[in-house]
């Protein structure tokens, strides 16, 4: 009877650290069996989470998942009196990512200065387009893709990335003589902030993106 307990015991432990495991999310390398197992924006290849091609993560490749404290300023700047740090990296994707939106007119003659990278087109401010910071924009292979973003008064909307927020130069007539970026940015065109409810006159706003 000892021995039956003992083996039960056994199971049960078991079946407990594999259910653990299945409500854990893994990192890079990490076991997975389903897309949901893994992550961030990491995906299940292979039995491991991995980088997705899709949106074109370089995670694992670095050999360990990124923290915010591993996004460290690589310089500054000093435009129009005002010194910024300069970024090549922004704070890892999560499901649900914290960020600062801001206003930009991606027209002719509007703040963004030469047309969008992604098209090279500039864009009416009737358009849902948005420009994500250095390290979110990821060399441009989140071009074209459509993002959601939520603001804190619980309305949300999708937005087409057309353009990089420099995080890196500025104070140019390529950047319309604005400083770098910051390192956490959607720059959001005047329809992004309308369909959202928000007070453009406020130029930053704190809210939550991901891709759609």
């Amino acid at each position: 009877m000892a021995n039956l307990a003992l083996i039960s015991l056994c199971i049960f432990a078991i079946f407990f650290c594999f259910s653990l495991q299945g409500n854990a999310l893994s990192s890079c390398n990490g076991p997975c069996t389903t897309l949901d197992d893994c992550s961030g924006q990491l995906i299940c290849i292979g039995g491991k989470c991995n980088d997705d091609p899709d949106v074109g993560t370089h995670i694992c490749r670095g050999g360990s998942t990124p923290t915010p404290g591993n996004c460290k300023p690589v310089g500054s700047m000093t435009c129009n009196g005002e010194t910024k740090s300069t970024y090549r990296c922004s704070p890892p994707m999560k499901s649900s990512t914290p960020a600062i939106l801001t206003l930009n007119d991606f027209s002719e003659g509007g703040d963004g200065g030469a047309p969008s990278e992604c098209d090279e087109h500039y864009h009416d401010n009737n358009e849902r387009v948005v420009a994500l910071s250095t390290g979110w924009y990821a060399g441009g292979s989140r071009c074209e893709k459509m993002i959601r973003i939520r603001a804190s008064n619980g309305r949300s909307t999708t937005a087409k990335v057309v353009d990089e927020c420099d995080s890196m130069h500025g104070c140019d007539d390529e950047h319309g003589g604005q400083g770098p970026c910051d390192n956490n940015i959607v720059d959001g065109s005047a329809a992004v902030w309308n369909d959202l409810g928000l007070d453009k006159d406020l130029g930053r706003v704190s809210l939550t993106w991901a891709m759609a």
